[in-house]
């Protein structure tokens, strides 16, 4: 698992760099669009650092893309079929949430993410991963506390929410066992 999962980090790491270098963006320019330090993404982009999903929220938030766009991007041919064998999976080096891509690159302007988060994990997300799309959260199993800026939600499984404005916020699993969501994600400047 280490070899898949070092690879598909090594894609990711120089997909960021494909990104930055397209829009003619220094390192630090990407560093202070994402309030993340020049560093940081110099070593994510040669693959000395695993980015956690916080951090690939800022990048991808800066880019003005989603972190979806950034791993589909990354990861899959396009096609209308995508195999459940072949979905990109990451897991994120620091909370081990597991991320799958559902939906198969097209020209769609939806992505649909499922997430497994582990019990005890609280992983933010900045409102900037947020701005360019409207999504829901529909939780499959489960538990989960999603705390948009002041606004606690807790959700049972079965529940689905609609994200207001883009606002910092949190995935909380405050059970004892993991829980698993869908993110469906409108991406409206992809239409």
């Amino acid at each position: 698992m280490n070899t898949i999962s070092d690879n598909i980090n090594q894609r990711i790491s120089a997909r960021i760099r494909i990104e930055r270098e397209s829009r003619g963006w220094s390192l630090s320019h990407l560093a202070e669009r994402a309030g993340v330090s020049r560093a940081m993404i110099h070593k994510i982009e040669r693959g000395e650092s695993s980015p956690t999903a916080t951090l690939l929220a800022r990048l991808s938030g800066a880019l003005g893309i989603s972190m979806s766009t950034l791993i589909a991007r990354a990861e899959m041919q396009e096609g209308r079929l995508l195999r459940f064998a072949d979905q990109p999976v990451w897991r994120d080096p620091q909370s081990h949430y597991l991320r799958r891509h559902i939906s198969p690159r097209s020209d769609l302007p939806i992505d649909l993410v499922q997430i497994e988060l582990p019990a005890g994990s609280d992983i933010p997300m900045p409102a900037s991963a947020y701005l360019h799309a409207r999504q829901l959260i529909w939780l499959q199993e489960g538990e989960l506390v999603f705390v948009e800026g002041e606004i606690r939600h807790e959700m049972q499984a079965g529940d689905c929410l609609e994200l207001g404005p883009p606002n910092d916020c949190r995935f909380v699993n405050e059970s004892a066992e993991n829980c698993r969501y869908l993110i469906v994600r409108l991406n409206p400047g992809n239409a």
